[in-house]
C-alpha cells in the first residue's frame, strides 16, 4: 500500500513513458533485454519475463516508470541493513513485477501480479522528482529500492537514485543480484548500499526455487564488494531446503572469501505463496546458522524474523556490545564516530553520526 499524499491512479497498461536502458535491437524486431542476467530475448509485442518491459515495434519499454505500488518509510534495519546509517529511515518504493518466481515469496501478491493477473500492471502515479520530495518531507536519510526486485524498474530506479544523491540521499537496492554486470556498473556512482538476497549455494535448488541460476548472483555480490557499494547478504533459512550445514557453510565460507566484513543476515522462514506446507525455521535452526558463519570466520552474522536472537552488533575486537537492537529498532548505539568506544576499534562500515548527519566510512585496521 501507498503510504503518501498526492496520489494519481494509473490504469493497467497504458502506454509506458519511459524508453528501457541497456537492451539492444537484434535483426528482426526482437530485442534482447540486458538489465537481468535472464537477458531476455523478446519479439515484438511480447513481454520479458519480469512482465513489466514490453517490445513494441523494436523498442524496448518500461510499463512501470511511474507507476508505484507500495511507498512508504521503513527502518532501514528492515531492509536489512545494520551496518549503514543504523537507527535512520529509508523511504522505500516498489512497482510490480519480478524476475524470479520464488516459491516462497512473502511479497508475492505484487511481484508476481502481472504473472498471475494476465499482464495487469497496477499502480499510483510519481515522478522521480516527487519520490526524492516524498522522502525528504518523511525524514528520511535514504531511499530504498524494495519489495520486488529493483532492476526490473531500473529505469525509475535510475532517474530517481540521481535525484536522490543531489538531495544529500543515500541510495539502496534490496535484490536478487541478477542484475547483469552492465546494470550494476551503471547505478554504481549514485547506488551506495545493497542487500542481496542469497537463496541457496546449490544451482539446481536454486532454479527450482526461483526459476533464476545462482552463478550470476554470485557474480554480482564480487562485483558489488569491487565496485565499493556497501553490501550485505541475507539468506532465507528454509527448512529441508538450504539449512544444511554443509549448504550453510558453503555460503558462510563464500562470503568470507569475499569480505569476511560483509554481514550475512539469517532470516527464519514463514509459509507463503506456494510453500505453506514448510515448517517455520525455528530457533534452534536459526542459531546453528548463526554458529556456522561464526565458525566460518565472520565477524558481524545476524538473526531475523525471531525476535532476541543474535540482532546486536558486537566488537569483533574485545565483544562490548556497541548496537542494541529489538527487531528493527534501534535501542542503543555507542558507537564513537564508527569506532568502538572502548578498544577504538574500527567497526564497517558507514554509519550516522549522532552529532551531525555526517557519514562515516571505516574500515578494520
Amino acid at each position: 500500500m501507498i503510504h503518501a499524499a498526492n496520489k494519481t491512479e494509473t490504469p493497467a497498461r497504458q502506454p509506458a513513458s519511459r524508453t528501457g536502458l541497456l537492451y539492444e535491437q537484434t535483426d528482426s524486431s526482437a530485442v534482447i533485454c540486458n538489465l537481468c542476467s535472464h537477458r531476455c530475448y523478446v519479439p515484438d509485442g511480447h513481454e520479458g519475463i519480469c512482465r513489466v518491459r514490453v517490445n513494441r515495434s523494436g523498442v524496448l519499454q518500461t510499463l512501470v516508470y511511474d507507476r508505484l505500488i507500495a511507498a512508504h518509510a521503513d527502518p532501514v534495519e528492515k531492509k536489512p541493513l545494520f551496518h549503514f546509517l543504523p537507527g535512520t529511515s529509508a523511504f522505500s518504493i516498489a512497482t510490480v513485477g519480478c524476475n524470479f518466481h520464488c516459491r516462497y515469496c512473502q511479497n508475492w501478491e505484487i511481484s508476481q501480479l502481472p504473472r498471475l493477473h494476465g499482464g495487469s500492471v497496477p499502480g499510483e502515479r510519481f515522478t522521480p522528482k516527487d519520490i526524492v520530495a516524498l522522502a525528504v518531507e518523511a525524514g528520511c536519510t535514504s531511499l530504498a529500492y524494495t519489495y520486488t526486485e529493483p532492476t526490473i524498474f531500473f529505469e525509475l530506479a535510475f532517474d530517481t537514485a540521481i535525484l536522490a544523491a543531489e538531495a544529500g540521499l543515500k541510495n539502496i537496492f534490496v535484490t536478487n543480484g541478477y542484475m547483469t554486470a552492465e546494470t550494476l556498473r551503471m547505478i554504481q556512482p549514485y547506488l551506495h548500499a545493497a542487500n542481496i538476497d542469497l537463496k541457496s549455494f546449490d544451482d539446481k535448488h536454486h532454479r527450482r526455487m526461483s526459476g533464476a541460476k545462482l552463478q550470476p548472483v554470485l557474480d554480482s555480490i564480487v562485483l558489488a564488494k569491487e565496485l565499493g557499494i556497501w553490501l550485505e547478504v541475507t539468506t532465507l533459512v528454509v527448512p529441508g531446503h538450504n539449512d544444511s550445514d554443509q549448504e550453510l557453510r558453503q555460503i558462510a565460507r563464500f562470503l568470507k572469501r569475499v569480505d569476511p566484513d560483509i554481514p550475512w543476515h539469517l532470516s527464519a522462514f514463514f509459509p507463503a505463496y506456494k510453500m505453506m506446507e514448510v515448517e517455520p525455521t525455528d530457533r534452534e535452526s536459526l542459531l546453528r546458522a548463526w554458529q556456522i558463519g561464526k565458525e566460518a570466520g565472520l565477524p558481524y552474522v545476524y538473526c531475523g524474523n525471531i525476535p532476541g536472537l543474535q540482532e546486536d552488533t558486537i566488537c569483533y575486537r574485545c565483544n562490548t556490545k556497541l548496537i542494541e537492537r529489538v527487531g528493527y529498532t534501534v535501542v542503543s548505539n555507542r558507537l564513537d564516530q564508527g569506532r568502538c568506544p572502548f578498544c577504538h576499534a574500527a567497526i564497517p562500515r558507514v554509519w550516522h553520526s549522532a552529532n551531525s548527519n555526517t557519514v562515516v566510512p571505516a574500515t578494520i585496521n
